[in-house]
């Protein structure tokens, strides 16, 4: 997911073509979509598309006041923080219930 942020805006910023750079975006977002429902189900994987899209929606005025790269790279970690937290929970091991110890 962080790599999607950082490599849709360098895309676009290289090339100078904007809807690239969405297409770079866009394909890195559905990937991590992808993972995250598989690690963690269809409700985190929710959560988190909600969060990728939030960043970078959220990096837009953030570049007014810190510049374009600081902004990229911020929303990039809070996703990848998010990402980290919500997949390593799901993935941790559940201690024994009550009805595992017939």
């Amino acid at each position: 997911a962080a790599s999607g942020l950082v490599g849709g805006y360098g895309v676009a910023r290289w090339t100078r073509k904007r809807p690239l750079g969405g297409v770079a975006l866009a394909a890195a977002g559905s990937l991590a979509a992808y993972e995250w429902n598989r690690q963690a189900g269809p409700r985190a994987a929710a959560g988190l598309s909600l969060a990728y899209v939030a960043a970078f929606a959220g990096s837009h005025p953030l570049a007014k006041k810190v510049g374009a790269w600081p902004a990229v790279f911020a929303a990039a970690g809070g996703v990848a923080a998010a990402s980290w937290a919500v997949t390593r929970r799901a993935s941790a091991p559940q201690p024994p219930s009550a009805c595992d110890t017939v």
